[in-house]
């Protein structure tokens, strides 16, 4: 809701970005590919700079992550099975060690820098060389380290973290269990304080409870972080983390059993797996004891007295998880439509115009609908993600570390995590789509990357799940507001979210308020067309729809559980709906905040063009509402979808190679045969036969032109 955009929106991760006078000579040269000519005006964007710009704050971070991953020890090959994978994985982590680089965020006292923000958009890059790299690295230090390092205190970073840096001690993350994944809180676990003997008994009591999906459990992890609930004296007190280990260099411990998850639809370079514990025992003091703590004698203590806000406290320190993901997909996303439009600028595909010469498929405006809206949508995504980035940073570092800002940033990383991943799979789909066949080649890389990244909308909370975290933020948000108000103050406030003349202007109105149409498309489109009418329509979308989720469960508060639960179920997919708006807005603000800072006059107009797509894209997909909900007319909303077609494709065609270019892959980075330019070879070659046999006289007489002499 407006608070929580009010406060992100105040989180610049712009101001250590580069201005137009900024020096790029350090930066590596782009990968230019071989294409249609960029601009026929002579007028070009700024690709250098722009690479520079969609870089973040911490390009030098990302720079030295792409460098290390175009040596080709980090890549997939294609050609190994399950075994041989799972093993080329395991000294791939072992490479990282040796560079450094996955050690950054943790404490410089233990060889780490201290540097949370560098350290998640290093790894983002490391999707490039191969997911199932950057996922099983994920899982050794973002997950199963940053647990030791969030939840653990001085003692457990001094005893345990220098194994799980230098990967002497490979781990595994146990939160999720088979019978609960995103409902934590409610796992099957135990781990019962056992005073005679000061120390714990884990056991899965039932097959649910097993742990499971386990990156490094399968083979290679030799201790875990063991999610359960803690019991002693009697008392559950919630889930806790305790540090187990689970194998020694024979077998598993006693107590601890497993099994290996086996051939997966994609990322199968990880060892996943099973872990069942019974009556395993650990000392008291491995216990990762940061928010709770169980002393000799069997008491408890916690700094926090609510079991629920120490739970929601323990969990959002592992946030990092999502966040990465978030960035990943942003860096998988770049990639495909590198390829695609590379592609789709060489490819040459049925004549036109002329008789002799096939056209560039990128010209057809179908193959720009496909591909240049998803283009906006990925900028969108990185400029979002920036955002992110920032609001991560600043809560890890401790700039900005409030409970507020703990909580917005739990909020933002659900809302954009889950966009993200599925806008991803989208736009792997369509780019593989848009290569035809060679698109499904395997050495094309698309169909791998849809594979691979298919599992992050489960990643760290499913999609749907999160969703409706950020939806009951958006409702708290809205009841801090309008706790008292009825439904004629929300009506008002909500129509008076724009003033009479951006009311008139944009199309929105109050209710029976009339819009006047003037019969030319670019009339009424000019009604909706700058920055500030997108906002109110995308604004409104989300404060309408909360507004009204709002008062059909004011009902709830006084309602029965059972009752409560029914209502909120029964609202619970416009409740999702809310939730995407919300995000959708959060990311449509990023991108116009970033154009902000962009002086170079024509990269400032074409940027701002793929912008306007991206805000009409998500007004087209949603008209539906906007007639229905009477905030636009049924004229200007057919306007909006030619405005899109006949005006943004058009002048967005040119700019097409420069605007993929300034994500600043290079080859080793793109390794796809269709982007290599051998497509522009190949079209090349076929151009020049028949124009060697059509001079020479050669060329035989088509069928088709005697019929019509005759």
């Amino acid at each position: 809701m407006t608070n929580l955009a009010d406060r992100i929106s105040s989180v610049s991760p712009t101001a250590s970005r580069p201005t137009a006078a900024r020096s790029t000579a350090s930066r590596p040269t782009a990968y230019q590919p071989a294409g249609a000519p960029t601009d026929t005006s002579g007028e070009h964007i700024d690709t250098s700079w722009l690479g520079e710009y969609l870089l973040g704050t911490w390009a030098d971070a990302r720079r030295e992550s792409r460098t290390l991953m175009k040596d080709s020890a980090f890549h997939r090959d294609d050609s190994l099975g399950l075994d041989a994978q799972r093993t080329r994985v395991l000294g791939q982590l072992k490479l990282l060690v040796e560079s450094g680089s996955v050690l950054k965020a943790f404490p410089s006292a233990l060889g780490g820098a201290d540097d949370h923000g560098a350290n998640i958009a290093s790894f983002e890059e490391i999707v490039t060389a191969d997911p199932s790299l950057q996922i099983k690295s994920g899982v050794q230090w973002g997950l199963f380290g940053a647990a030791v390092l969030h939840l653990g205190t001085q003692r457990h970073h001094e005893k345990f973290l220098p194994g799980i840096m230098s990967l002497e001690v490979p781990g595994a993350f146990a939160m999720t269990e088979t019978g609960h994944g995103s409902d934590v809180a409610a796992i099957g676990t135990t781990a019962t304080y056992d005073e005679a003997t000061q120390g714990f008994v884990i056991d899965t009591p039932f097959r649910a409870a097993w742990k499971d999906y386990l990156g490094n459990a399968a083979l290679h992890g030799i201790a875990a972080v063991v999610f359960a609930q803690l019991i002693t004296k009697g008392v559950n007190h919630g889930v806790h983390a305790f540090y187990v280990p689970i194998r020694d260099e024979n077998a598993f411990l006693p107590g601890i059993g497993g099994e290996d998850d086996g051939l997966k639809g994609g990322l199968n370079g990880i060892d996943n797996g099973r872990l069942h514990f019974t009556g395993v025992r650990v000392p008291r003091e491995n216990l990762l004891n940061r928010y709770g703590d169980v002393a000799a004698d069997g008491s408890y203590s916690s700094d926090i007295e609510s079991p629920g806000r120490r739970f929601f406290t323990m969990i959002g320190t592992l946030v990092q998880g999502r966040v990465s993901l978030d960035g990943a997909s942003v860096v998988a996303s770049k990639l495909a439509l590198f390829i695609a439009i590379t592609y789709a600028s060489q490819r040459r595909q049925f004549t036109a115009a002329d008789p002799t010469k096939e056209e560039v498929i990128l010209d057809y405006q179908r193959h720009q609908r496909r591909l240049l809206p998803k283009l906006a949508t990925t900028y969108a995504m990185s400029f979002a993600h920036e955002k992110l980035l920032a609001v991560f940073d600043g809560v890890f570092s401790g700039a900005r570390a409030t409970d507020a800002d703990r909580e917005d940033l739990e909020t933002l990383a659900a809302a954009l995590k889950s966009l993200s991943t599925w806008n991803t799979l989208e736009i792997l789909q369509e780019a593989r789509e848009a290569c035809g066949g060679a698109g499904f080649l395997a050495e094309n890389r698309l169909t791998q990357l849809r594979a691979d990244l298919d599992i992050y909308v489960t990643f760290e909370g499913d999609n749907t799940v999160l969703l409706q975290l950020v939806a009951k933020r958006l409702l708290t948000d809205y009841s801090r507001k309008f706790t008292e108000a009825d439904v004629a103050t929300v009506a008002g406030y909500v129509a008076g979210q724009v003033s009479d003349a951006a009311v008139n202007r944009s199309g929105l109105r109050k209710l029976a308020q009339n819009v006047a149409d003037f019969g030319s498309t670019a009339r009424s489109v000019g009604f909706v067309r700058d920055a500030e009418s997108q906002r109110q329509l995308l604004t409104d979308r989300v404060e309408t729809m909360i507004a009204s989720l709002a008062g059909r469960l004011r009902t709830a508060k006084k309602a029965s559980p059972i009752e409560a639960a029914a209502i909120f179920n029964t609202n619970q997919n416009e409740l999702i709906e809310a939730a995407i708006a919300h995000a959708e807005l959060l990311q449509w603000e990023a991108f116009t905040e970033a154009l902000d800072a962009i002086s170079d006059p024509k990269t400032a107009e074409v940027t701002t063009w793929l912008r306007d797509l991206f805000g009409f894209g998500l007004i087209e997909k949603n008209l539906a509402w906007y007639l229905i909900n009477g905030r636009l007319s049924a004229q200007r909303a057919a306007a909006i979808t030619d405005y899109i077609d006949d005006r943004l494709l058009p002048r967005l065609r040119p700019h097409a190679l420069d605007l993929v270019t300034a994500f600043g892959f290079e080859p080793e980075h793109v390794r796809a045969a269709v982007a290599s330019g051998a497509e522009r070879e190949r079209q090349d070659e076929a151009a020049s036969y028949f124009r060697a046999r059509r001079e020479a006289g050669q060329e035989p007489i088509a069928e088709k032109s005697l019929k019509k002499t005759r």
